[in-house]
């Protein structure tokens, strides 16, 4: 493998999001204590001026280059980190500084390879580099994102997408999965893995799993819902069909349809389902179960329902996703 040293650059800028900026170099820190041979990185935190920037943490970071150090060295990787303002009523608006937009895409023209963390893919798009590519943000903004820039697809699920040389983050803490992701692409799985273990990541998630695990969705704002949730959760192992949370709820089925399409987004099956998933992945990170074992407890009742749902929600298999993730010894 190559000696050289990869360039990473992170963009600094007033009120940026903490994590977002950290939690990479420390990511990309690791790859060289877990390979001998293999290229390392060098991360430079870059900003207009030298002078502090404060983070919307209220910590202040130091840069340790300005734009114009940059201009003649030539960038492997540029990492867009985000912002937000909340209103007076709680809404959040990412932050798109003009200075800082023109500044990304002068750096990005001189890059292999541009990233952005969180609403960071807001100041992606704002600068032309999205267009007509697919791309992720965090949940709370994407609705945003697609409002503001009509050429970009956003899909607001996947914890990072890639298109070509543009890699597009979800919420904050999926800067870590993202740099993971990066440097699979530089040096492979083995060693993204491995220091998914040194940072004490039990998952080293893949590119299309959901930003949402089951007990992050969207809280119902009913009573009835509610109820309906913990009861599939302490029957999950049971044939539950739509009659059954019906009669549970005191409502016709029609009625269960329309209450959880419109409070949880889904429908009672496609819910339940996930649930399940939710619960297998569990009991294969954390158990030697056999397959047999988890699908009957999940309420699956067949290791090949087991199989089709997992391709069908995380596109992997049980077996893979135990290889990959499991957190106990074999």
């Amino acid at each position: 493998m190559s000696t050289v040293e990869r360039l990473i650059v992170i963009v600094l800028f007033e009120g940026v999001d903490l994590l977002d900026v950290t939690g990479p170099p420390e990511v990309f820190s690791l790859a060289r204590r877990e390979t001998e041979e293999a290229a390392g990185y060098d991360v430079v935190l870059a900003a207009e001026t030298l002078d502090p920037v404060t983070t919307a943490a209220g910590v202040r970071i130091l840069p340790d280059a300005t734009f114009d150090d940059l201009s003649v060295r030539s960038i492997d990787t540029l990492i867009v980190p985000g912002a937000v303002q909340v209103d007076g009523e709680g809404r959040v608006h990412p932050l798109t500084d003009p200075a800082v937009v023109r500044r990304v895409a002068q750096l990005a023209g001189r890059t292999r390879r541009v990233t952005s963390v969180c609403v960071g893919a807001h100041i992606l798009a704002a600068a032309g580099l999205l267009d007509g590519k697919r791309a992720t943000t965090h949940w709370s903004t994407a609705q945003q994102l697609a409002a503001d820039h009509p050429l970009v697809e956003v899909d607001a699920d996947p914890i990072f997408i890639r298109e070509g040389d543009v890699w597009t983050g979800a919420g904050i803490s999926a800067c870590l999965d993202l740099s993971l992701a990066l440097i699979a692409d530089d040096l492979g799985e083995a060693i993204a893995l491995r220091v998914a273990r040194q940072l004490v990541m039990y998952l080293k998630r893949p590119s299309g799993q959901s930003q949402f695990s089951v007990p992050l969705e969207q809280v119902s704002t009913t009573r009835r819902i509610e109820d309906l949730r913990h009861y599939i959760m302490r029957n999950i192992g049971e044939a539950l069909t739509v009659a059954d949370l019906a009669a549970c709820g005191h409502i016709s089925d029609r009625q269960l349809t329309r209450i959880f399409k419109s409070e949880l987004g889904t429908t009672p099956h496609a819910y339940i389902e996930s649930v399940r998933v939710e619960m297998a992945r569990n009991q294969l990170e954390s158990t030697d179960a056999t397959l047999e074992r988890v699908a009957s407890a999940c309420g699956f009742n067949t290791t090949d329902t087991l199989v089709r749902a997992f391709r069908r929600r995380l596109d992997t298999t049980p077996t893979e996703y135990r290889r990959r993730f499991r957190t106990t010894p074999a």
